[in-house]
């Protein structure tokens, strides 16, 4: 996965990331955590009625030169670029979201890096309640991150659950099977998330960025702040709380 724009500095610039670029597990955990805290996941191109590039030069100038973000594609597409850049193995994997009321195809994106003898799940796109940084793939487990509470669990097929802890109650975000994907594959998916009436991106203006001990969430005028477990909702503007909290102009 590369990009002929892609410079590893402004990209390290971008995301704040300061410290070695070693291919080790501790600059795994800090580049995933420092992209999700500079890089919103949000849905601007869906709606203005047009689907992301998927061309990994548009997907680099969005975030690195344009300061944007975007969705699971675009955001994960761009960690990809730069795990090939550091010299990572990972694959792509294909993720089934499981928040919705009935069963849904495999549009999600994750990425899996193999490292130590292990393969760590990666992903800096879902928002909402999603990973903080790397959690290697168990049958079943219950971890922590931040405060925040997730459970890994593996059924008979070999396909792995996500969820997490939300208001107190056990939420499944996404399930999927450690499997590589080729980024061809995704192209329908993209095209689905981004045209079809039916997904939560054309429904809903979205932003969410991870904070150190927390998260914002953004959906249409309704702004939440979530710090250390405690929720404060805002009533403001969409184009304007993009700017003020998520450094987006439109």
């Amino acid at each position: 996965m590369t990009a002929q724009n892609f410079d590893l500095r402004k990209y390290l610039d971008r995301i704040g990331f300061e410290g070695k670029t070693d291919t080790d597990l501790p600059t795994l955990f800090a580049l995933m955590r420092s992209q999700l805290q500079s890089v919103p996941f949000e849905n601007t191109t869906v709606q203005k009625k047009q689907t992301p590039s998927l061309i990994t030069e548009d997907i680099v100038d969005k975030i690195v030169e344009k300061g944007m973000g975007g969705y699971c594609y675009e955001v994960n597409g761009l960690f990809a670029i730069a795990l090939t850049t550091l010299g990572f193995e990972w694959y792509f994997a294909a993720a089934r979201p499981m928040f919705y009321p009935a069963k849904r195809p495999k549009t999600h994106m994750v990425v899996i890096v193999s490292l130590l003898g292990e393969e760590w799940l990666c992903d800096t796109g879902f928002g909402g309640y999603g990973l903080r940084e790397p959690v290697a793939l168990a049958k079943n487990m219950d971890f922590s991150q931040d405060g925040d509470k997730f459970h890994i669990e593996q059924n008979e097929d070999g396909e792995y659950a996500l969820s997490s802890l939300v208001s107190g109650e056990w939420q499944k975000q996404y399930g999927f099977a450690a499997l590589p994907q080729e980024w061809i594959e995704f192209s329908l998916a993209n095209h689905f998330n981004a045209t079809h009436p039916d997904t939560i991106f054309t429904q809903k203006k979205l932003a969410v960025m991870q904070t150190r001990t927390g998260r914002k969430i953004l959906v249409n005028d309704t702004l939440k702040l979530v710090e250390n477990g405690e929720i404060v909702e805002i009533s403001m503007l969409y184009k304007d709380a993009l700017k003020e909290h998520f450094g987006i102009v439109l």
